[in-house]
């Protein structure tokens, strides 16, 4: 696979090419998961421009994943508004426009690596004459066609995650969600599969998402969410972080973001729609005199839950 040209990386301003220009492959509107009695998402507010690699960064438990999922629709417990691609989240319409990776691989031990594919791209309806042609790119595009005839079962961490990569290519799906795809591999395989990435999103048109905890990463990408404890820090280009914070790097200006959000937390000039521990905001209700609390948002996220695994780490 190529490496990232140099006009690829991401970091300028001007980096969203015309396909990203004033569409949005996601939006989010006070969007809020709840597990148990505790906020897991808390009021996000968010877009995500097409045709664009867009960065999502945190530490882990920062509820990316939970995020994630929740665009997929397999996230239980949504609150707020969540548009996909023009649809709500979760729309039977979209799962054929989506290619969804999780931490774990999730493909087949005792089948070969062409035979989960070809498996898959029969599940995702991709006509048989399609086949073979889609099969084919798909390996060539996670380099793996040398190994196409090996069992899964046989394969390196790395390998597996790349399988499910491939999978997630079938049917050329207009919006990728990836949920630390590089964890585990080695450097020149991270700088490859970043050179597909760019590639995906400049000659397909496709929306990528994809998250990281690693800050050297963000750099490689074109836009950026930061996340901290369920909530979203900050928006924007790398430069536009950098300059904001007057830091030299991204990891720098994330650690900057969050010491200005903790001392205004602690403060007390939290942002309303991000409230904080919830036991925080009694005490202070308390102190207030003021048992009233605002209803919860009884507008539920039309979804398909398909997956309703509420103990799914963030």
């Amino acid at each position: 696979m190529n490496k990232i040209p140099d006009d690829e990386q991401g970091g300028g301003e001007g980096a969203l090419g015309p396909a990203a220009a004033g569409r949005e492959a996601v939006r989010a509107r006070d969007l809020g998961v709840v597990r148990g009695r505790t906020p897991v998402l808390k009021g996000l507010d968010f877009a995500v421009a097409r045709g664009s690699v867009t960065g999502l960064l945190g530490p882990s438990g920062c509820g990316k994943t939970t995020l994630m999922r929740a665009i997929v629709g397999a996230q239980a417990k949504v609150t707020g508004t969540l548009e996909v691609l023009g649809r709500p989240a979760g729309s039977p319409s979209l799962r054929h426009r989506l290619g969804y990776v999780t931490q774990a691989p999730s493909v087949y031990a005792d089948l070969t690596i062409r035979q989960n594919l070809a498996y898959y791209a029969a599940v995702l309806g991709v006509p048989r004459r399609e086949r073979e042609r889609q099969v084919d790119a798909a390996l060539a595009d996670v380099d793996l066609t040398s190994h196409a005839g090996s069992l899964v079962a046989n394969l390196s961490g790395g390998q597996r995650s790349r399988v499910s990569l491939a999978v997630a290519l079938l049917g050329t799906p207009e919006l990728l969600v990836l949920d630390e795809p590089t964890v585990g591999l080695d450097p020149v395989l991270r700088r490859s599969l970043w050179g597909l990435f760019h590639r995906l999103a400049a000659e397909r048109g496709a929306s990528l998402l994809i998250s990281s905890h690693v800050m050297d990463e963000a750099d490689r990408c074109q836009r950026l969410i930061l996340m901290r404890d369920g909530r979203i820090l900050a928006e924007g280009t790398p430069d536009e972080m950098r300059r904001r914070t007057g830091s030299e790097t991204v990891e720098d200006a994330f650690l900057r973001l969050v010491e200005e959000d903790t001392a205004r937390r602690d403060g007390g000039r939290e942002d309303p729609r991000n409230p904080g521990d919830p036991a925080d905001q009694e005490h202070r209700d308390h102190q207030n005199h003021q048992n009233h609390r605002e209803p919860e948002d009884p507008r539920r996220h039309p979804r398909d839950n398909r997956d309703n695994r509420d103990n799914e780490e963030g």
